[in-house]
Parts: C-alpha cells; structure tokens; sequence
C-alpha cells in the first residue's frame, strides 16, 4: 500500500518549458475573467494549475497560476493573525478563510476567501508575501458539475435544507483526471464525480453508499466531507470522511461503472463530529492519514492492513476499525495540506478564534 503523492502526474512539469500560450493551449484554457460565487474547496493539477471549486455556482474553474518555480523542501511558512494579514494585503476590513492548498510544484500556499462580501483568492509565497491572484484576465477553463441540487431549500422541519452548497464538497487530480464529491438530484444525493483534464465532454458519475455504524444503518444521502487518493494492492482507491465519522474505502476505477457503489467502511472515529480536512503521508517507511476534525482534534490513522479490512457492518458504540491516536499537539487545526515529505502547513484558529498559518512537522 502508498498513498498518492500529490506531484503524480505533475513531474513533467519540472523538466518541460512551456510558453504559457503553449501551456494554455495544451491544457485547454483560455484567457479571461473567471467570476466566483464561492470557492469552498481547493486543488492543485498539472502545470500550476489551481481548480477551484465553486458550489454556488454549481461549477469547477481550472485557473493556470503561473506559479511554476521552487522548492518545497526548502518553505516555511508562518503567519501570526493569517486573516488579518490577507485582509490588510486585500484593503479589505474583513475576511474569511474558506480553504487552502499548497502547490507541490513550489510550497506556495494559494487561499480562497471572502472579504468584505466578495470572493477573493490569494498567493501566499515562499517568503510569506501575500498578493491577490488577478481573475479578470487570467488563463482558465470551467466545468459545470452536471445534475446538481438546486439552489434552495428543500424538505421541511429538521430535514429543511439548501443542498446547493454541497454540489461540491472536495477535489483530487488523480491519473489526468479530476474527482468531486458532493450531492446531486436522485435517488442517491452523495455522488462521486470524475472528469478528464483538459476538459472535454466526458463525465464518470456514481452514487455512493456506506454502512454508517455510528447510526447502525446503510446511507446514501449524507456527501464525503474530505477525501485522499490512495494505491491499496496496486490499485487506485479513494479514502472518504464522513460527518460522524465514517471512514470509507472504494476503488477509483468504480466511479461510473455503476448507477451505484458500495463503499466498505474501514473505521468509526466517533459521532457528533465533523471531518474537516485529509491529508496521507510516509513516515519511517509507514503510511498514515492524518484528519482534521471539528470535535475530535487531529486523528493519525493507520493504514495497516487496509487490504484485508472487511468493513463495519453493524451497529458500533464508540469507535472501531483501522487504529487511531490523537495527535495532541495539534490543536485547533482546521486546514491542512501536505508541504514536503517531512512537513505540512496547517491553518491553526487560536483562543481569540483568529487563524494562525503555521508549518509543523509530521506526527
């Protein structure tokens, strides 16, 4: 078993100069402005290029960042009061943080945000200089995520909800292809995605089910809150987090093979919580996934044995399946992504409830 580096596929792009007219036209972008109504998740492609995904609008944007020189192994950064920093860089009085991704390619960290109302992407350099990344006139292509729920509510009493917002929950360029999950109209709202980039008019899609043992039930509603690609017995799988807190198992090749997909639920990590972010990584010659959570701090998780696990298929009363330690130094964490093979950067809210940027090294 490994897990996916982020930079597969993406190695040519250290060996390979490109005109970015060329480069442009090879990856299908072209130039112009790229308008956002969101931009809750986050992923690096090929090349520098930075998808953006955009729930609101129903839609993903590959934007080429130009941002193709550096060193990973050789970034840290840390940022006291990031919000207020970008919010100062921006002229803007406020900002929200949505979601961060640093490009494998150079350490640079790339985050969206909200300021004054607006939505804003910004560059966070090596040397921690933060500038807006320009949108009006910039190399770009958009996809629209077929058949997704409509923008309003829907249901009524507690189940009243607008599901638009999870049109798209999370993003992984995997093999020249982009995975989305999140929830689309039918008879199974939670729904994995993968499109070919450059984009063209093809389009894999199939519904998800998992055994929830928390709620000691199969479900098929409720989207993938956080994912990583990850190889199990040479093959391509995705690893999913659920809220309350389901970790699944299924392979990549599954997506559009069927209307839907049984997933095998490899662990319960604890209900009344909430998967924030994922990230898998190496250390001392063994694999490990590292999970954000709302309620349950940071989680390093084995990845020991996931060949042979069976799944969850009944009623569970706390936790169960792969092993688990909560990594207690890493408090308050509600972003992070992997920097090099030794570090990642993480957004960190301190007491104040304001965001500090911080580089640590891998548990």
């Amino acid at each position: 078993m490994r897990w996916y580096q982020r930079t597969l596929g993406l190695a040519a792009a250290l060996c390979v100069s490109f005109s970015s007219m060329a480069q442009a036209d090879q990856l299908g972008l072209t130039e112009g402005g790229v308008e956002l109504h969101s931009a809750n998740v986050l992923a690096f492609g090929p090349y520098g290029v930075l998808f953006v995904g955009d729930a609101k609008a129903a839609r993903v944007y590959a934007i080429q960042t130009g941002d193709l020189k550096g060193d990973p192994a050789k970034v840290t950064i840390n940022i006291e009061g990031a919000a207020s920093k970008i919010a100062a860089a921006l002229g803007a009085s406020t900002v929200e943080i949505a979601d961060m991704a640093v490009n494998p390619l150079t350490g640079s960290v790339f985050v969206s945000t909200m300021a004054d109302g607006k939505v804003q992407l910004v560059q966070i350099g090596p040397d921690g200089k933060i500038a807006r990344l320009a949108l009006d006139k910039v190399a770009h292509a958009k996809l629209d995520i077929p058949n997704p729920p409509e923008d309003k509510v829907v249901g009524e009493g507690r189940r009243a909800r607008n599901n638009r917002p999870n049109s798209v929950t999370d993003l992984a360029f995997v093999d020249g292809r982009l995975l989305l999950s999140g929830i689309s109209q039918g008879d199974t709202p939670s729904t994995v995605r993968a499109f070919d980039f450059p984009f063209n008019d093809k389009a894999a899609a199939t519904g998800l089910e998992i055994y929830h043992g928390a709620h000691g039930q199969l479900e098929n509603y409720a989207p993938i809150r956080t994912f990583v690609p990850f190889i199990i017995n040479g093959e391509a799988n995705v690893l999913a987090g659920f809220v309350c807190t389901p970790l699944v198992k299924f392979p990549v090749a599954s997506i559009g093979a069927g209307e839907q997909v049984r997933g095998t639920t490899v662990a319960e990590l604890g209900n009344r919580n909430q998967p924030l972010d994922m990230i898998a990584y190496k250390k001392e010659g063994k694999d490990y996934l590292l999970l954000a959570n709302s309620a349950r701090g940071v989680m390093k998780i084995s990845t020991e044995d996931l060949d042979k696990a069976a799944g969850i298929e009944s009623k569970v009363a706390e936790t169960a399946g792969q092993k688990y330690e909560t990594v207690a130094e890493w408090q308050g964490v509600v972003q992070l992504d992997l920097l090099n093979e030794g570090h990642a950067i993480v957004l960190v809210k301190n007491e104040g409830g304001q965001g500090d940027l911080r580089t640590w090294v891998l548990p």
